[in-house]
């Protein structure tokens, strides 16, 4: 007497059992064996593709802050003095002034950014097709001229004697650009400088991030009755949090470590700037001028902290790596 077990696949033959997988089951393991090769494929892929970043990171981001951070505890014949160097270097009299004067440059930087880059994306999206399309290249061209040319260019543009905008800055009273560079002026100045050559990027970013709403919503709003304003801070903006407070984190990093405008600043001004007008400045001088690294590298470990600090507690506001 011979019967196939439904729920096993085996064909029983007089009482005995003889092994026999039904074709069904046997499309089934192949199918999954298939599933498994394709999942170890792929996480093969991914690790090759991480593996190069991860090298990267390892070779000029873990270990120069590792070093960093050994002679940031360390005298300079290597023996241990753990946070006197930090000590030592925030009562120098000019490392209170270089944290402020980032300080007022972030607030006003980063309010330009949050403000401008929003509604001139927002605006983008709500007028698509070539108008939108050369705007956006227009907004992105700035971000081409790296920091040093960008400032130099700036440097044109605020001596009163040569600038296209003479009329402008001969009517607020700066007739010359020592009056025009004031220490005063510089974090607008430096504000200014970062915006035009870094907000285009990001309008770029946040356009995309609106593209990913879906129509039938912002339809759905308008049906309801929501003006184009009510639906982008009602609908647009909320749905796009996370690219904002991800474009804050990398703001807020890049402004901290401003160099090179203040550096090209303070020599085109023959000294009437300060050569350590912001932390990395003040790095610098201690490293460069005062020999002194282990000084320097207690500054940019306060830089790190700041950064991880600000970072943490604006991730842990916005949710930014939870999944949706």
């Amino acid at each position: 007497m011979v019967s196939t077990e439904p729920d096993t696949g085996l064909v029983a033959v007089a009482g005995g059992r003889v092994s026999a997988l039904r074709p069904a089951a046997g499309r089934g393991m192949a199918r999954r064996r298939g599933n498994g090769a394709a999942a170890n494929g792929s996480g093969r892929a991914g690790v090759a593709f991480v593996s190069g970043y991860a090298v990267l990171l390892l070779l000029f981001g873990v270990a120069p802050g590792v070093y960093a951070a050994y002679l940031a505890l360390t005298t300079a014949n290597g023996h241990f003095t753990w946070f006197a160097n930090f000590v030592a270097s925030g009562e120098d009299f000019r490392f209170l002034t270089a944290f402020r004067d980032v300080a007022v440059y972030l607030i006003i930087w980063l309010l330009a950014l949050i403000v401008f880059v929003l509604g001139l994306a927002l605006m983008l999206h709500g007028r698509a097709g070539r108008v939108s399309t050369t705007l956006r290249f227009l907004f992105y061209l700035p971000g081409a001229l790296a920091g040093a040319a960008s400032v130099l260019v700036w440097l044109f543009m605020l001596d009163p004697t040569v600038s296209p905008w003479q009329a402008v800055l001969k009517g607020i009273g700066l007739s010359t650009f020592a009056q025009s560079i004031e220490p005063g002026h510089l974090p607008l100045i430096f504000a200014v400088i970062a915006f035009w050559t870094g907000a285009g990027g990001w309008i770029v970013v946040m356009y995309g991030a609106l593209n990913n709403i879906p129509e039938e919503l912002i339809d759905a709003s308008s049906i309801d009755g929501a003006n184009v304003f009510q639906v982008a801070w009602h609908v647009k903006l909320p749905l796009i949090k996370k690219w904002v407070f991800y474009m804050i984190i990398l703001a807020f990093a890049a402004g901290t470590q401003l160099f090179v405008e203040p550096q090209l600043i303070s020599e085109a001004s023959s000294g009437l700037i300060s050569p350590a007008w912001s932390p990395n400045e003040l790095a610098y001088v201690f490293a460069f001028q005062n020999d002194n690294f282990n000084y320097a590298a207690a500054i940019s470990l306060d830089l790190l902290v700041v950064g991880l600090v600000c970072a943490a507690l604006l991730v842990a506001r916005s949710g930014l790596f939870e999944i949706d």
